[in-house]
C-alpha cells in the first residue's frame, strides 16, 4: 500500500477526505484525466473494434446498446449543435437537472449530471476513502472503483458474490471492513446482470459504519423491472446512486450521466474541479439526454426487446450444454468450461466480438446482448469455435 507522507498535505477535509501530498494530488488528476477515466475501453484487452459499418460484424463486447438514440434525442441533438458556439445556449443543463429532479422527486440540488458516470465513480472513492477509511465491493463486479482504490492506496476488499442469486453478500461486506468509508454496489451488477434486492441495500445502510457512504450504481436498472433506490435519497440515507445515459438510452459515445444524493455527499465528488466540469458538459449530450428521458415509451420498448432477446441467447447457449447466469441487464456471463481467453480471440476472428472474463471466473466470458441479428451471428458461431 503507498504511504500518504510529504512536508506539502492537503487537509483530510479540504480533499474530501483523502489526505494527499502534492505528489498524489498530480496522480489524482491524472487519474482524472486519463484512461482510466475511459472505464470500459481502459480495462478491455487492446483490441481493434470494428466499426459501426464494418459488414458482418457484431459488436457485442462492451455493453454498448446497439441501436443509437431515441429518435426524438437524435432532432434535438440536430436541432441544438448550429448553437454549440455558446457553452450553454438556453440552459441545457439546468434543464436537464429539473427534469431528473422532477421524474425522481428530489430537490434540484440533489442532482448533478457528469460526461458519463465513471467519473463520479472515481470520484466517490477519492472523495470518500482514504488510508484508515477503505472500499468495499462485490467480486466480480465493474473494477474501475477497483483501480482507482489500488491507484490511490486504499483498502480493498473483494466480497465474492452470494453463492445462491449472486446478490451483493451486504452482510459479508460489512464484516469484511468494519473501518469502511464507501460501500459499492453495482444494482443490476456488471458483469452478471444480477439484482440485489432493495431489503439488502437497506440493511446494509442501517448496520453501515458510521460516517460511511453506500454508492449505489444503477448504469443497468432501466434494463430491469427492479425499482431503484431513490427511495433511500428521498429519506436522506448516507447513499449515492450513480445513472449513465451509456446504456439503454444508446449514448455511450455522447458521454453523460447522472450522481444524485445529499448536497453534501455531492460536495465530495466536486473536490477542486467538479463545479468547473458541471458547466463545461457538451450541449449536445444535455439536450439528448433531456429528450431521452421523456419517451418512456421508447425505453421500454428497447428494455423488453432486450429481455426477449437475451431469453433467446441464454436457451440456446443452456441447450448447448453451457451455464448460464440469470440476468436483468443487456448482458450474459456464459461459462465455456475452459479458458475464456482463447475462446474470446476464436470469436474475434470469426467477426464476433464479446466481453471479457474476470479473475474470479477464468472460463466465464460477458456476453452482450445486441440486437437479434448480431446474437444470431453469435449462435451461429458457438458451435464451429466449441467443437473446434
Amino acid at each position: 500500500m503507498a504511504d500518504y507522507v510529504g512536508s506539502e498535505s492537503v487537509s483530510s477535509e479540504a480533499s474530501g477526505g483523502l489526505a494527499l501530498d502534492r505528489r498524489r494530488m498530480f496522480q489524482m488528476a491524472a487519474l482524472l484525466g486519463g484512461s482510466l477515466a475511459m472505464g470500459e475501453r481502459a480495462l478491455a484487452a487492446p483490441v481493434a473494434l470494428p466499426s459501426r459499418g464494418a459488414p458482418g460484424m457484431a459488436r457485442i463486447g462492451s455493453n454498448e446498446y446497439w441501436e443509437g438514440p431515441v429518435p426524438d434525442a437524435v432532432a434535438a441533438v440536430r436541432e441544438v449543435t448550429p448553437h454549440c458556439n455558446y457553452y450553454d445556449p438556453d440552459g441545457e443543463c439546468d434543464a436537464l437537472i429539473k427534469l431528473v429532479a422532477s421524474m425522481e422527486k428530489v430537490p434540484v440540488d440533489h442532482v448533478v449530471p457528469w460526461a458519463g458516470s465513471t467519473s463520479p465513480l472515481v470520484r466517490s472513492v477519492l472523495g470518500m476513502c482514504s488510508p484508515e477509511r477503505g472500499l468495499v465491493t462485490a467480486n466480480p463486479t465493474f473494477e474501475v472503483a477497483w483501480t482507482t482504490a489500488e491507484y490511490m492506496g486504499v483498502p480493498l476488499v473483494k466480497v465474492p458474490l452470494r453463492a445462491s442469486d449472486q446478490a451483493h453478500d451486504v452482510r459479508a461486506m460489512v464484516a469484511a471492513n468494519p473501518k469502511a468509508g464507501l460501500f459499492y454496489i453495482c444494482n443490476p451488477n456488471n458483469p452478471t446482470g444480477s439484482l440485489t434486492p432493495k431489503e439488502d441495500i437497506a440493511w446494509l445502510l442501517a448496520n453501515k459504519p458510521a460516517g460511511s457512504i453506500v454508492l449505489l450504481d444503477e448504469a443497468y436498472l432501466h434494463f430491469s423491472e427492479a425499482e431503484s433506490g431513490m427511495d433511500f435519497v428521498r429519506s436522506g440515507a448516507d447513499v449515492v446512486i450513480l445513472r449513465t445515459f451509456s446504456k439503454i438510452f444508446g449514448m455511450a459515445g455522447m458521454r453523460m450521466g447522472l450522481s444524485i444524493g445529499r448536497p453534501e455527499l455531492l460536495e465530495k465528488l466536486m473536490m477542486a474541479d467538479g463545479h468547473v466540469l458541471m458547466g463545461q458538459l457538451p450541449v449536445p449530450a444535455l439536450v439528448c439526454a433531456t429528450a431521452s428521458l421523456k419517451r418512456p415509451d421508447l425505453i421500454a420498448a428497447r428494455r423488453t426487446l432486450t429481455a426477449r432477446t437475451r431469453a433467446t441467447t441464454a436457451e440456446f447457449l443452456r441447450g448447448r450444454g453451457f451455464k448460464v447466469l440469470p440476468s436483468e441487464a443487456n448482458m450474459l456471463m456464459v461459462d465455456w468450461g475452459r479458458p475464456a481467453a482463447p475462446i474470446k480471440a476464436a470469436f474475434e476472428a470469426r467477426g464476433v466480438v464479446i466481453g471479457r472474463s474476470w479473475t474470479i471466473w477464468p472460463t466465464m466470458s460477458r456476453i452482450t446482448i445486441g440486437s437479434p441479428a448480431e446474437m444470431q451471428r453469435f449462435c451461429a458461431a458457438v458451435d464451429p469455435i466449441l467443437r473446434a
